[in-house]
């Protein structure tokens, strides 16, 4: 009987060892990818950013060129 108790408390040490480096593992995957999607989305954010001043560099040439019509301009 003590031999049977044994080799229970072996197995549920290996089985208990062999769960906590599965769950490690699969948090350390979640970690990883929540991160790289943060990258991404850091990305598109930096994107939209630059297209933002793209456009806002785009209408203030526009409207540069608009006034320069109907404006006397004299460069210094």
């Amino acid at each position: 009987m003590s031999s049977r108790r044994a080799k229970a408390t072996l197995g549920a040490a290996v089985a208990f060892a062999a769960l906590t480096i599965w769950a490690v593992h699969f948090q350390q995957e979640q970690q990883h990818e929540t991160m790289y999607k943060g990258v991404l989305r850091d990305d598109e954010r930096r994107r939209q950013k630059m297209q933002q001043r793209q456009d806002d560099l785009e209408e203030s040439r526009r409207k540069r060129e608009l006034y320069e019509k109907v404006q006397q301009v004299e460069k210094s």
